[in-house]
């Protein structure tokens, strides 16, 4: 079968079909959509799978989340490189039905253990369809306006799919059940795969070479290893001989995974990406501010149905003004980034969310109001991430050689989903050990209701303070690290959207 060169100009079929370019964006749009709404649709069910599937505490709960974060960005790179190198269509389809699989056997699952992996796969499933996606609209779009403007719609539903995945995910577990956030992307699935066959065209890159499936698989089960032994540090205890193990593994992963990139022929991750000093700076930036950004969501989902009873749809309508501000946010990012340059959103950006984070740790109590605590600090922490995104973005790729300028944008994509999975391990283990000892303190009085919830918000509260020193770290890193113009993060900008 004859394929495209990444030359979109004049594109056809293999049978000499023309592309018919606005319903070939539809295609990969929904199937972008699915993979960014399993981001945030499970959040609001999270207290529907506790009970339905006996899970008694948090730090077992969050699997559920960390899950589809550890393989979606572990396997983001590696996806990228198959498709490139296979046929983007092909691995698209291919990961939509894997996407599928999972999610039914999501849907269907009756204990936590089948559920957990289901989550896990769907993550590889994303990791392939993701980057193939965005790939395929920069070879059926020709460069310059029409790419910008199927980029700008891409770039949209990116954004906006994070607040529907948690109305919608709220619906559904409402009104009918939270299996169904799963079994939604059935039918999500089957539109991508059939739309794809008729309408989206085989490509692939010539010069692609070989891929690391070995750095992909040490990496992911490194960081699995990393996260299971923080989760399980407060059951085991901290120095018990199977936490240890479950770092010794992690430590073992990691550096195979390091040795793996020094040696293979082509890594996933080539160290002379890794030399650029704003790159880095940029990577570490969006590691940290997953790691504590991310909390905000699972914590707050659980104040508002386990500890105040809200339904789930309204605590999902509850964010919807954060990620209405997250865009706000990003539109007075993208303006000032050509003025002032991205160093001084990297450092203000990410201190604004960490006060949001610092109010929350300091003021949020059982009873809460949700208009004169949670909004104010929602809003700190939308205002602050809308600034830093695009400032990232353009960090991750400045300085970077322009054929490296999509793997820029992949490792900063992997870094916000490997953070958000480390970090909510580490607050959930921080929450968990500060309640565990609240309530052992109490004694026989831990068994009031009361005292209970009091526990749970305090333990939350030192997650939020931990997670705004994430923040502050992420501000400190980047800050000192990103040294980029104001006319090369704007270059660097158009080519990480032209190269994804």
């Amino acid at each position: 079968m004859s394929v495209l060169s990444d030359a979109p100009a004049g594109i056809t079929h293999a049978d000499g079909r023309s592309v018919r370019k606005g319903l070939a964006l539809v295609v990969v749009a929904i199937a972008q959509l699915m993979v960014v709404l399993d981001a945030t649709i499970v959040n609001v069910a999270l207290p529907d799978i506790a009970g339905a599937l006996k899970v008694t505490t948090s730090s077992d709960l969050q699997w559920v989340v960390t899950a589809y974060a550890l393989t979606f960005g572990g396997f983001l790179l590696l996806g990228g490189k198959i498709a490139d190198r296979v046929g983007r269509r092909n691995v698209f389809m291919a990961g939509a039905v894997l996407f599928a699989a999972a999610s039914l056997a999501g849907g269907l699952a009756d204990s936590m253990g089948l559920l957990i992996a289901a989550r896990a796969v769907q993550g590889i499933g994303g990791a392939l369809m993701s980057p193939a996606a965005l790939s395929l609209l920069t070879v059926i779009f020709e460069e310059g306006e029409e790419r910008n403007k199927a980029l700008g719609i891409w770039s949209a539903i990116t954004a906006g799919g994070a607040a529907l995945g948690l109305i919608l995910g709220g619906v559904l577990t409402e009104y009918v059940s939270w299996r169904w956030v799963f079994l939604v992307n059935l039918p999500i699935a089957a539109i991508a795969v059939v739309g794809a066959l008729r309408f989206v065209p085989e490509s692939r890159d010539e010069r692609a070479q070989g891929f690391d499936v070995p750095g992909a698989v040490f990496v992911t089960g490194g960081l699995m290893a990393l996260v299971y032994g923080l989760v399980k540090g407060n059951d085991f205890g901290w120095g018990d001989v199977k936490t240890l193990r479950w770092f010794a593994v992690a430590l073992v992963c990691l550096v195979a995974f390091a040795v793996v990139q020094a040696t293979a022929k082509n890594p996933l991750v080539p160290f002379r990406v890794l030399r650029n000093r704003s790159a880095i700076g940029a990577d570490v930036g969006a590691l940290l501010i997953g790691a504590g950004v991310f909390a905000i969501f699972f914590f707050l989902i659980l104040w508002a149905q386990a500890v105040n009873h809200w339904s789930p749809i309204k605590s999902g309508f509850a964010f919807l003004p954060m990620t209405l501000l997250i865009g706000v946010g990003a539109g007075i990012g993208a303006q000032l980034l050509g003025k002032i340059g991205p160093r001084p959103l990297l450092i203000v950006g990410p201190l604004l969310a960490a006060s949001g984070l610092l109010q929350l740790g300091l003021r949020l109590e059982p009873t809460s109001s949700y208009v004169t605590v949670v909004l104010p600090a929602l809003a700190s922490v939308a205002a602050g991430m809308g600034l830093t995104f695009v400032a990232l973005t353009s960090s991750a790729v400045a300085g970077v050689p322009s054929e490296d300028a999509g793997l820029g944008s992949a490792l900063l994509n992997a870094g916000q989903q490997v953070g958000s999975a480390i970090g909510l391990a580490v607050l959930t283990a921080v929450s968990t050990s500060h309640t565990s000892g609240l309530l052992k303190g109490l004694g026989a009085a831990a068994a009031d209701p009361v005292r209970q919830a009091n526990a749970l918000v305090d333990g939350w509260n030192v997650g939020f303070l931990v997670g705004a020193g994430f923040l502050v770290g992420a501000a400190v890193i980047a800050g000192s690290l990103v040294k980029v113009s104001k006319e090369d993060a704007a270059k660097a900008l158009k080519e990480s959207a032209a190269a994804a």
